[in-house]
C-alpha cells in the first residue's frame, strides 16, 4: 500500500493509529480538524506529533459549523464532560457525544484525498474500550465506507487499527511501534484541555485504565 490519509486529533489513539500507518503505507499525510473545541489545545499536540511521525504533509481544517450547532459539552464551558448526561432521543449518551462528529471529520477527509489522489483513509477509533459514541463503532464505519463508495464510485478503505482493541491492547500496540511513545508524551486527551491532565473526565479515566492495565507508565506524566 503506497499512500494513506491519517485523522489525527493529537489524542492518544490518532497518535497510535498515525504511527501503525507508518508501519503499513509507503507515506503518510495527516489532517486535523479545528472545531472550536474545549480541548482546543489538542491541535498543538497534533501539529507537534505530525511532525515527529514525519508525516508528507499535515492539513489543518478549520471549521465552526459544530460549533454553530452546538449541543455537546464538548463545545461549551458551561457544562460538565464528567457526568453522563440524558438525551431525549437516547439516553445512554454522554454529554460528550457530537452528533455527527467522526461522520463529519470523515466525510471532509474522504473529500481531501481525493483531491490527494489517495484512496486509503486511517482513524484511531474503537468500539472496545471507549466513551459510548456510536460512530465510534465498526458497523458504522463500514456503512460510511460504503456510502464513499456509492457517492464517488471510488474504492476509498477505511482503516480502523484499533476497533477491536482494549485500551491495554492499544497501549501494547504502542509500545510496539518504533517512535510512538516518544510520540504519546506531546499527546493531549483531557476534555477539559488542562495540562497537565484533569484525571476525572472519561476520556482521562480511559487513558489511566489503559496504561495501568498494560503496566505500562504514560509518557505524558
Amino acid at each position: 500500500m503506497k499512500q494513506a490519509l491519517c485523522l489525527l486529533s493529537g489524542g492518544q489513539d490518532s497518535t497510535t493509529a498515525l504511527y501503525w500507518a507508518k508501519k503499513q503505507f509507503e507515506s503518510i499525510e495527516a489532517i486535523s480538524f479545528d472545531y472550536k473545541q474545549r480541548h482546543r489545545i489538542e491541535i498543538k499536540s497534533a501539529i507537534k506529533i505530525a511532525k515527529l511521525a514525519g508525516v508528507g504533509k499535515h492539513h489543518i481544517i478549520k471549521t465552526d459549523i459544530l460549533k454553530q450547532i452546538g449541543n455537546s459539552a464538548l463545545l461549551s464551558d458551561k457544562t460538565s464532560v464528567s457526568i453522563l448526561g440524558h438525551h431525549p432521543l437516547n439516553k445512554n449518551l454522554p454529554v460528550s457525544f457530537v452528533p455527527g462528529r467522526n461522520l463529519f471529520f470523515l466525510t471532509v477527509a474522504m473529500m481531501k484525498a481525493y483531491s490527494l489522489d489517495i484512496t486509503n483513509l486511517v482513524i484511531g477509533v474503537s468500539e472496545t474500550d471507549y466513551s459510548g459514541y456510536p460512530d465510534c463503532r465498526s458497523e458504522t464505519i463500514q456503512s460510511l465506507q460504503n456510502s464513499f463508495f456509492l457517492g464517488t464510485e471510488i474504492k476509498f478503505k477505511i482503516f480502523t487499527p484499533l476497533m477491536h482493541l482494549s485500551k491495554k491492547e492499544a497501549v501494547e500496540l504502542a509500545v510496539s511501534l518504533p517512535g510512538c511513545m516518544e510520540a504519546l508524551k506531546y499527546s493531549h486527551t483531557c476534555y477539559e484541555g488542562k495540562i497537565p491532565p484533569c484525571g476525572k473526565c472519561p476520556a482521562c479515566i480511559l487513558r489511566e485504565k489503559g496504561f495501568n492495565e498494560a503496566g505500562v507508565n504514560d509518557p505524558i506524566i
